[in-house]
């Protein structure tokens, strides 16, 4: 990555020292925000995507152990641990810089510092940024995966392992939480990824179609039949097929799908001669497994066949800073689709979204922002600019009947947050609260 494409932050409570930093990199990067506050720094993180952040190490000037600079840095990785950053102090301390690095910062630089020197550690450390981040999912040069969370590097994780296998998986989350996505990324980096990669969505097939669509058929086998037509199975040969919604096929649909898994051949129709087939098949499905594991709906053996190994999508409410990740990379994406200049998120935005519990998951995040781009008539977004909508049914609006006074404190929060459009003032006044206090238990419960 290039300076002159890097947003950098510097936050120092030496006004001399702010000033001196934005003189000499203003020119050099994309955008430079400086800050004299610490406890600022997690805001604008929020509202900006920053790739260097430059971070005095003492705010104390009685105290210069370097404790507030750790402190601060530890704070940044926990929010993205990607974002570089380069801690500066005026007390040079080599156990304060071993410390420093092993926590985390990408660089220890002393006061006063040589121009040349900080630009070439910025620029080092900017080179050595890839366009994948540890925690994204790279797919292609278009899609990818994004997420931090500990229930995506658990997805991530199990991804890895399975991947360069052939065994069959079975995807499982609810609607919108990005299943293609996971199918796609398993054949992306599996041995079969230079083959085709067939989707069909079997839910949809209906009783004359499956056999047709799936299987193939030959010419004249039924009255449209003008000409040979190869089936999913056939067209995915070599590669992947991906069956979605698996759970929603009939027991006969589904038993006539064993017979193929079992005897690895199809039979189009009109034809008595089986095609071996050679695939590796991935379904996925919103139900969890015990609703799958029902015998009356479903077949156990064909279970068994599909699921090798099961990878759960978690839903988009447990993902923690997922959401502030996907809406920055949503917003830049539809800002440079629609033409738009740069967005911002102000604080009111990304608490509307953290308090919005988003039923339809990713899917209903991503629509929700593309509108929001659309309509949009200033460059900082707030909390009145995004509406959800009302197709999704909300799962936060009832509290559990026995639960505890933190989990009730939070939904309350959560739910008047939402209904004042992320307005922290209004909603502090309607608590009974100040902003102050209702900032502390937002950082309490991690909202």
């Amino acid at each position: 990555m290039l300076l002159k494409n890097a947003n950098i932050l510097v936050i120092d409570d030496d006004e001399d020292v702010l000033v001196a930093l934005r003189l000499l990199l203003k020119s050099k990067a994309k955008e430079v925000v400086t800050n004299k506050n610490p406890n600022a720094i997690i805001g604008l993180l929020e509202k900006q995507k920053y790739d260097v952040v430059v971070l005095d190490m003492n705010f104390n000037g009685l105290v210069n152990t370097g404790n507030e600079g750790i402190f601060w840095l530890n704070k940044i990785k926990k929010y993205n641990p990607d974002i570089a950053v380069i801690l500066i102090t005026a007390y040079a301390d080599i156990d304060l810089a071993i410390r420093s690095l092993k926590e985390g910062a990408s660089d220890f630089l002393v006061k006063p510092w040589k121009n040349d020197k900080l630009l070439d550690t910025i620029s080092e450390i900017l080179n050595k940024k890839t366009g994948t981040s540890k925690h994204n999912l790279q797919l292609d040069s278009e899609t990818k995966i994004i997420g931090e969370s500990a229930p995506m590097q658990d997805v991530f994780v199990k991804l890895k392992k399975v991947a360069p296998t052939d065994a069959n998986i079975l995807v499982l989350g609810e609607n919108g939480t990005g299943k293609e996505l996971i199918a796609q990324a398993i054949h992306d980096n599996s041995l079969r990824k230079d083959k085709p990669f067939v989707k069909v969505d079997v839910g949809a097939l209906t009783e004359s179609l499956f056999e047709s669509e799936l299987f193939g058929y030959k010419k004249g086998a039924f009255t449209d039949a003008r000409e040979d037509r190869k089936g999913r199975f056939e067209s995915a040969n070599g590669g992947t097929l991906f069956l979605d919604e698996i759970g929603n096929i009939t027991l006969r649909q589904q038993a006539r799908l064993l017979s193929v898994l079992q005897n690895r051949t199809v039979i189009p129709l009109g034809s008595n001669v089986p095609i071996p087939i050679d695939i590796r098949l991935i379904c996925a499905t919103n139900l969890n497994l015990s609703d799958l594991a029902d015998e009356n709906t479903f077949r156990k053996d064909l279970i068994y066949r599909i699921n090798t190994v099961d990878i759960t999508i978690p839903p988009l409410r447990n993902r923690g800073t997922d959401i502030t990740l996907l809406a920055h990379y949503f917003i830049e994406m539809y800002a440079l689709k629609y033409g738009k200049a740069p967005l911002k998120l102000s604080p009111s935005f990304i608490s509307k979204l953290k308090s919005h519990s988003f039923p339809g998951n990713v899917r209903e995040l991503q629509y929700a922002l593309e509108r929001v781009v659309i309509m949009a008539e200033d460059t900082v977004l707030e909390g009145s600019d995004i509406v959800f909508s009302s197709i999704e049914k909300s799962q936060t609006t009832s509290i559990p009947e026995h639960t505890n006074l933190e989990e009730v404190e939070k939904l309350t929060i959560l739910n008047v947050i939402e209904k004042n459009n992320g307005n922290i003032s209004k909603s502090a006044k309607e608590l009974g609260l100040t902003r102050t206090a209702l900032y502390r238990r937002l950082n309490k419960y991690d909202l």
